[in-house]
C-alpha cells in the first residue's frame, strides 16, 4: 500500500509501506495480528499520524488470538482519541490495551492467563516513536545497515544485558522463549515508550516483525532483502525464507519505506483488506481513519 502525506514538516517524504502474516507450517491458527493505520486526507485525525503494530498473542486455544486482536484494535482507538503528543498517546494505549486483555480474561475463564507481545510504531511529520512490550521486533535500515531498535523483554535479553550471560551463551541456552513483560497477563505494565521521536530520512526503512520471522531469517539476509526489493515483495520473500526455515510459529513482518514524495508506482494490494472503521461513538476521533489489516493466509 502506498501512503502520502505533504508536509513541509516531512520535508515532502512519503511512506511506502505493507505488512503480512502467515500461519507458519505448525500452528494451527494465526495468533498474530498485524495493522497499519492511515489516517483520511484532510481529517483531524491526519495531524496525528501514522501508527502500525505486530502483537504475537499467547495462552492456547484460541486466547493467544483473541488478545492480539483485543491489543490491535484498542491501541488504534485510544492513540487516535487521545489528542496527545505521540508517546503520550502510546502509553495510554498501550495501558488501555492492557487492561481491556486482563479484565477480558477475568470474565472468561477458558482465556484465563491470555495476552500478546506488542510493538507498535507511530510516524509524525519526520519523526518515528516506538511503544514495545514482549519480543516482538522493530528495526531500522539505513544506509545498508539493519539496527533493532526494541529491545527483547525475554528472560535471555535480560540476562545478556546485565552481563550474567553473553549472546552465544544465550543463543544455546534453554528457555530462551520465557517473556518476563506482555500485554494482559499482569493488571500493571511498564511499556518502553521513546520519549523522544527519531528522525526519519529518504531512504530509510523501517521494519515491524515477530519472532516467528526473526528467529529464522538472520539479520543479514532480512537486510538484503528489504534493501534491493519493494516493501510488499520484501514481505512476500521474508515470510518464504521462514517457511523454507520450518515456520514453526506465525509469521509477521511489516516493511516501511520513507522515498521522495515525487516517487509514484502502484502496489500491489493483494495482500491487505481496507476496513474502514464506523464507530458507535459519534465523537470518536478514529470514525474517518482507515485501517488496512493484512489478510491472515
Amino acid at each position: 500500500m502506498t501512503i502520502t502525506k505533504r508536509d513541509s514538516d516531512m520535508q515532502r517524504l512519503r511512506i511506502v509501506g505493507a505488512m503480512r502474516t502467515d500461519v507458519g507450517r505448525v500452528r494451527s491458527a494465526n495468533e498474530d495480528t498485524v495493522v497499519f493505520v492511515a489516517p483520511a486526507e484532510g481529517s483531524a485525525e491526519g495531524r496525528l499520524g501514522y501508527l502500525a503494530l505486530v502483537a504475537d498473542g499467547m495462552g492456547g486455544h484460541a486466547a493467544g488470538e483473541v488478545a492480539s486482536s483485543l491489543a490491535a484494535e484498542v491501541i488504534r482507538r485510544i492513540f487516535y482519541s487521545a489528542d496527545a503528543s505521540p508517546p503520550k498517546a502510546l502509553n495510554s494505549a498501550f495501558e488501555a490495551a492492557n487492561q481491556v486483555i486482563f479484565d477480558h480474561a477475568a470474565l472468561n475463564s477458558d482465556l484465563n492467563g491470555m495476552g500478546t507481545t506488542c510493538t507498535a510504531i507511530a510516524i509524525r511529520d519526520d519523526r518515528l516513536w516506538l511503544a514495545h512490550v514482549g519480543d516482538t521486533r522493530a528495526y531500522l535500515l539505513r544506509d545498508g545497515a539493519l539496527a533493532q531498535l526494541s529491545d527483547d523483554q525475554t528472560l535471555h535479553a535480560q540476562l545478556v544485558r546485565d552481563g550474567v550471560m553473553t549472546a552465544e551463551e544465550a543463543a544455546k541456552s534453554p528457555g530462551g522463549n520465557i517473556i518476563l513483560q506482555a500485554l494482559g497477563p499482569r493488571q500493571a505494565i511498564s511499556p518502553t515508550i521513546w520519549a523522544e521521536g527519531r528522525t526519519l530520512r529518504r531512504g530509510d526503512v523501517v521494519v515491524l516483525c515477530s519472532d516467528g520471522l526473526y528467529d529464522l531469517v538472520d539479520d543479514d539476509d532480512m537486510a538484503r532483502i528489504i534493501s534491493t526489493r519493494d516493501p510488499q515483495e520484501a514481505c512476500r520473500e521474508l515470510i518464504e525464507r521462514a517457511l523454507d526455515g520450518g515456520g514453526h510459529d506465525n509469521i509477521s513482518i511489516g516493511v516501511f519505506r520513507i522515498v521522495d514524495a515525487e516517487s509514484r508506482r502502484t502496489d500491489d494490494l493483494a495482500a491487505t483488506k481496507p476496513i474502514l472503521i464506523a464507530e458507535a461513538d459519534a465523537n470518536a476521533s478514529a470514525r474517518t481513519s482507515q485501517i488496512i489489516v493484512p489478510l491472515k493466509v
